[in-house]
């Protein structure tokens, strides 16, 4: 599965204000389950709130990778969200995030959703990407600078 084909400049954000980590989780259940007729806010922020007390997901370096499982989903949903401000995340490195990139995937997505996450994990442990990522001025070059990412 490519960054390509789970983005769209509509799952972009960029320049977001929050105030913690719990309105930032809020937030990306609200924007992962836009558009779905499956997918419920609160399930896909019980669930995401359920991974970070298993241990951040914050990787270092200013990114994050906040995912979980939903029940009753069938696709893989994802969206990119870069913070005005970064925010306290309890991230490895201590440091702040704003660059998340954010899943929600099908309860029963085992190999597939581990193998996405290193991918996801690989793409944002490029430092000149990140630097990048946080100087791009729309959502269609956010979009370009992810997919390019991929081989």
């Amino acid at each position: 599965m490519l960054i390509s084909d789970l983005l769209s400049p509509e799952r972009i954000r960029f320049d977001v204000h929050s105030s913690s980590k719990k309105r930032l989780l809020e937030l990306i259940s609200k924007e992962l389950a836009r558009n779905s007729e499956s997918l419920s806010a609160r399930e896909i922020f019980e669930s995401l709130c359920a991974r970070e007390r298993l241990g951040s997901t914050g990787l270092g370096n200013g990114v994050a990778i906040p995912h979980g499982r939903v029940k009753g989903s069938d696709t893989v949903q994802a969206s990119f969200i870069r913070l005005k401000k970064p925010l306290a995340f309890d991230a490895i490195d201590g440091e702040p995030v704003d660059l998340l990139f954010a899943l929600a995937v099908p309860e029963q997505c085992n190999e597939d959703h581990l193998k996405l996450l290193a991918q996801v994990a690989q793409i944002f442990s490029d430092p000149d990407l990140l630097e990048s990522l946080r100087q791009a001025d729309d959502s269609g070059r956010l979009l370009q600078l992810l997919s390019s990412t991929q081989h």
